[in-house]
């Protein structure tokens, strides 16, 4: 069964199209184009009332009945349970996991985000905005590559859904003023996902 797949070209909607491509899911997509304010159309507002893309439709939910659900981090955890891949069953390295993961949502997401807005789309440059969150992500930078100094991928020996969630941010560096040249470990570990082809295809979604 097709999932269908709401998203824009932002890392959030990246994270899910990467997913999919990994899983070999067949999957529609559905273009919200939220600079047209398309997240705030009623019938994407039914499968998503905070207006955020990415969003899915399982048409084969549990119980072979539809499942919407929203939320980056939510729906690769969905996915990964889905099909067995990218998120280990052993405790220990689940969990690493999962607290790499929660620091992409809690962290990574939210403080390159802001750097993002504030260094290249307000309308006004605020010296306190661009320095505080262009700080803040060299400090998160800093964390992942004493990390990737550690482990091949962010939980651990393995690819997972960790390293899935972090990379479409990463992959913006330039955006956030970072050069990867001052992180080794995160270079050599962007430039290893950057060359899966289902990491290239999801970069491309939406066409």
């Amino acid at each position: 069964m097709t999932i269908d797949f709401y998203t824009w070209s932002t890392p959030n909607g990246r994270k899910v199209s990467i997913m999919l491509e990994e899983c070999a899911f067949a999957y529609a997509v559905h273009k919200i184009d939220i600079s047209k304010n398309d997240q705030f159309k009623p019938d994407f507002l039914a499968i998503n009332p905070n207006s955020k893309i990415p969003a899915i439709v399982d048409r084969d939910g549990p119980g072979g009945a539809p499942l919407a659900l929203w939320e980056s981090g939510a729906i690769l955890i969905y996915l990964a349970e889905k099909t067995g891949k990218l998120l280990p069953t052993e405790p220990r390295a689940k969990y690493s996991c999962l607290q790499w993961l929660m620091f992409q949502m809690a962290g990574v997401g939210p403080m390159f985000g802001q750097a993002h807005h504030f260094m290249r789309f307000a309308p006004e440059k605020i010296g306190y905005a661009v320095e505080r969150y262009g700080k803040e992500s060299r400090r998160l930078y800093g964390v992942m590559d004493k990390r990737l100094g550690e482990a091949a991928f962010l939980a651990g020996a393995e690819y997972t859904i960790a390293d899935i969630a972090t990379y479409p941010w990463v992959a913006r560096h330039e955006w956030h003023g970072v050069s990867l040249s001052d992180f080794p470990n995160v270079k050599r570990w962007a430039g290893a996902l950057a060359a899966r082809p289902a990491v290239v295809k999801g970069m491309a979604i939406p066409a």
